[in-house]
């Protein structure tokens, strides 16, 4: 009787299901989703654990009529929300701008503006740069701003606001000048800043011993924006690439073309319906634009292989 009583409840509910009702619940689930995706990239995945585990007992300690733990494990539960915000504020705030820029898949920033040339030439003037330095085992380490600003890196460091070119990061990056020990930012496809100190990684115990100071300082700020953080080895001449939290390395000139292409160049010609589309799992990734079918899951410019990188140990937030 009990069991029929709960299948009513279900059809009644279901019956007076209005459109604005699954709406709703879509919203509610997509939300929930993305939750779980950002709690699983960082430490408060542990916590949750934890946390849920207090709740259990708790709720079997109050069960059982156990008035001392009940006593201090709601005590516990009243203060813990105040707790977590001050133990993971390092986490939520990097969650909340990842959450602006990636998101909604909406651009606020000035840098939708540039023109797709003023890349396509920046691009390949990085790209040919970072071969040479490879060359010649110059150490560099070269910041492409995205959405998130980097202010406070550009305000410690010396302001340029210069067309990019060959010669001019190879002065910067050369081991004599007075510019060389930091990062160069690149915004709007100009180099904006040198000599610019990047914060470091979230997770410093777990990265490779064998990695220098330059690829940590690329983990770090790759952690704490979107920034595309390109790595020349001093030891080796490898030239490495930091997104998200990640290193991967073993660039060619043509795989890093192709990668900042992806990233600074197709990524921004997208609508901020497709952008948004792409974000949302159970919508399909194929929309008309200008009345002209755009498959997203096709994208002309490819990733490299793995044939063309060799991934670092990852370093997730």
């Amino acid at each position: 009787m009990a069991l029929r009583d709960i299948l009513d409840m279900i059809f009644s509910v279901i019956k007076t299901a209005e459109p604005v009702d699954i709406l709703d619940i879509l919203v509610l689930s997509y939300v929930v989703y993305l939750g779980m995706k950002l709690v699983r990239e960082t430490r408060a995945g542990q916590l949750l654990k934890g946390v849920f585990l207090l709740i259990l007992v708790y709720i079997i300690s109050a069960w059982i009529n156990m008035k001392a733990i009940s006593y201090l494990l709601s005590e516990t539960l009243n203060i813990g929300l105040i707790a977590l915000i001050i133990l993971f504020q390092p986490e939520l705030r990097r969650t909340l701008e990842k959450a602006g820029y990636t998101k909604l898949g909406l651009r606020f920033s000035s840098s939708s503006n540039v023109d797709s040339s003023v890349w396509s030439r920046t691009i390949d003037v990085i790209c040919d740069a970072c071969v040479e330095l490879s060359a010649t085992s110059t150490g560099a380490l070269i910041v492409i701003e995205r959405q998130t600003r980097l202010g406070e890196q550009i305000d410690n460091g010396t302001i340029l606001d210069a067309i990019p070119s060959k010669e001019l990061f190879g002065n910067i990056f050369f081991n004599k000048t007075p510019l060389h020990d930091g990062a160069v930012i690149i915004r709007d496809g100009k180099i904006l800043a040198a000599a610019c100190f990047l914060p470091k990684p979230q997770k410093e115990e777990l990265i490779n011993k064998r990695l220098g100071s330059r690829h940590r300082a690329a983990i770090g700020m790759s952690e704490n924006s979107d920034a595309v953080v390109i790595v020349v080895s001093e030891e080796t001449g490898a030239i490495s690439v930091a997104e998200n939290g990640v290193l991967k390395s073993g660039f060619t000139r043509e795989s890093l073309h192709q990668l900042l292409t992806a990233r600074l160049i197709t990524a921004g010609e997208e609508t901020t319906i497709g952008r948004v589309a792409k974000k949302i799992p159970f919508l399909k990734r194929n929309h008309k634009d200008d009345g002209k079918e755009k498959a997203y899951a096709q994208e002309s410019v490819e990733e490299p292989t793995e044939k063309d990188i060799t991934e670092e140990p990852e370093v997730r937030k």
